[in-house]
């Protein structure tokens, strides 16, 4: 029982003593580090909100993922500053945000001393430059003059791009004050991309370059800060007057290098040496009265370009665009792009020019138009075009028929780009030909009978109708009557009586109120009718006059004339 006793003693000691090297362990460990000092550490978890962070004590560190642009991963090494060694809770606190501002601030004071770039991102504008964010809470001042190589014409351009400036001025005066030069090292990546394209680029060689400026001469092209030059001459084969047709500013391609001259540090560029020059073999493909096939490169107030192939472009006269049409513009018949067939009508390889015809691969329709539309044909085509006036109806390939406004309705007085729209299928009736002036008359309206015959047949001046108010404006109402017919019952007309104001008779009237009057004008050739609540009331009194002398005379009536009118109010 003694010796038991006596190894759980020695067992006892043993832990104790385990115990407090472990923990001299750890307060020597803590000892050696300062508070606010910078340290690094691993990962050890990541989760939602924290990072767990060992950096060699009891506890781990805990860090918002807030406070990470990237969130690390498991086994990365995080510098930190150790803030706290331990709290009342046995904690220790850490901050990356911290750590990063003193690396920040060392990494920018090394570089201002040794002259290298630092990156930024250019955030907003400021009076005389920009605002530069630069990370870690730390902002710099880069003036406008330093902010690029060329000048800034559209300062806001620049906004928000992440690039590399140096250090131009770090000083306080009260505060931190940062300047930045973005120009220097611009200029700096500049030169060094030249040389290199001096050094290593070969005659014939392949480059790419964006289209910067114009000169009568040519185009300057931006082949990476440092310009060469596409003459006039190297565009194309073919023949070009203006630069400003062949490139645009801002367009990105591809060319081969002519010359090179490191002396002068010129550039010559070219864009028809990537193929041999098509006027040498054009006898070979092209003959006069070919029917080829071309795209439209350009329109003038004259007719079309259309090349046939790279280099080789021909014009098309605007006469000789359509048997059918009278074209006043060529955008009436063609766009850019179009894929067309045309005639050879004639060429100059000296000129370096072909004449195009674009009729003559068609027959003339206009020959036997009064067999194929006589007039009274009923057709459904599709609306091509609409104007003020009215809607061109395609008939076939190079004819359209005209649709006129007046044409689409009896009754009404219809807008064409209210009725109708491009692409729809609507059926017409031929009311006209001129095949002399190439003109067809289309109708709708023709389709159906004529409403205003049948009402004037129905209907004569005096006749009293029953309509609804289908509007209503300043100077009268409008009354749709049967048949569709709508007529105008001026407000002069509105009163019932003599004393009425038309003004206030007007107002007593809302759209869908049914009336009675009576025609005052008909004239169906014009598609007019009038009509009058006043004369309609005069009407109905006189023929009650009438009933009641008719009554007079042969029941001997025992009232008077004066009776009569006072039970009818009239005065």
């Amino acid at each position: 029982m003694a010796q038991m006793e006596v190894e759980m003693d020695e067992s006892k000691n043993s832990a104790d003593n385990i115990q407090t090297q472990l923990q001299e362990e750890y307060l020597k460990s803590l000892e050696q580090l300062e508070e606010g000092q910078l340290v690094d550490g691993s990962v050890i978890q990541v989760t939602p909100d924290q990072v767990f962070i060992d950096v060699g004590y009891k506890s781990e560190g805990k860090i918002p993922i807030a406070e990470f642009t990237e969130i690390p991963n498991v086994g990365d090494v995080v510098s930190v500053i150790l803030i706290t060694k331990e709290n009342k809770h046995g904690e220790v606190i850490v901050s990356k945000q911290k750590a990063d501002v003193k690396l920040f601030w060392k990494n920018l004071r090394q570089a201002f001393q040794d002259h290298t770039v630092i990156e930024g991102t250019i955030e907003k504008l400021v009076k005389g430059g920009y605002d530069v964010d630069l990370g870690a809470g730390a902002r710099a001042f880069l003036p406008i003059s330093q902010s690029d190589a060329q000048k800034v014409d559209k300062p806001e351009k620049l906004l928000g791009i992440k690039t590399s400036f140096y250090v131009e001025r770090l000083y306080s005066d009260g505060k931190v004050n940062i300047v930045v030069n973005r120009r220097k090292w611009i200029e700096e990546e500049i030169e060094r991309k030249r040389t290199d394209f001096f050094e290593n680029t070969p005659i014939g060689a392949e480059v790419a370059g964006t289209v910067k400026s114009f000169t009568s001469f040519g185009a300057f092209i931006d082949l990476g800060g440092f310009d060469g030059l596409l003459h006039i001459n190297d565009m194309s084969w073919g023949h070009v007057t203006r630069p400003k047709d062949f490139v645009k500013k801002g367009q990105e391609i591809r060319l081969k290098v002519i010359r090179i001259d490191p002396v002068e540090k010129r550039i010559n560029l070219s864009l028809k040496h990537f193929t041999d020059d098509p006027w040498v073999h054009f006898e070979d493909k092209y003959h006069v009265n070919d029917i080829v096939k071309g795209r439209v490169t350009k329109l003038t107030d004259f007719g079309a370009f259309i090349e046939l192939e790279e280099g080789i472009e021909g014009l098309a006269h605007i006469s000789e665009f359509s048997w059918v049409r009278k074209i006043q513009k060529p955008g009436e018949l063609l766009a850019i792009g179009d894929e067309v067939e045309c005639m050879i009508l004639g060429y100059d390889l000296q000129a370096g020019r072909v004449s195009l015809g674009l009729k003559q691969v068609t027959t003339n329709p206009w020959n036997d138009i009064n067999e194929k539309y006589p007039v009274g044909t009923r057709l459904s085509r599709k609306v091509v075009k609409i104007t003020n006036a009215g809607a061109f109806v395609n008939l076939e390939e190079g004819i359209d028929g005209f649709l006129h406004g007046d044409d689409l309705s009896w009754t009404k007085k219809k807008r064409p780009g209210s009725e109708l729209s491009v692409g729809q299928d609507v059926e017409v009736m031929v009311i006209g030909v001129d095949q002399e002036n190439h003109h067809i008359r289309l109708g709708i309206k023709q389709l159906s009978e004529d409403p205003w015959q049948s009402f004037a047949e129905t209907y004569k001046v005096g006749s009293l109708v029953e309509g609804e108010v289908s509007s209503i404006k300043e100077f009268g109402i409008f009354v749709k009557v049967p048949g569709g017919i709508e007529g105008l019952i001026h407000k002069s007309n509105l009163p019932d009586t003599r004393d009425e104001n038309p003004d206030e008779a007007l107002k007593k009237y809302q759209v869908g109120d049914k009336i009675k009057a009576v025609i005052l004008e008909l004239q169906p050739e014009k598609s007019m009718v009038a009509f009058s609540i006043r004369d309609y009331q005069k009407k109905v009194q006189r023929d009650e006059l009438s009933r009641y002398m008719a009554a007079e005379e042969a029941e001997d009536s025992k009232y008077t004339l004066g009776d009569f009118l006072k039970s009818k109010g009239t005065n």
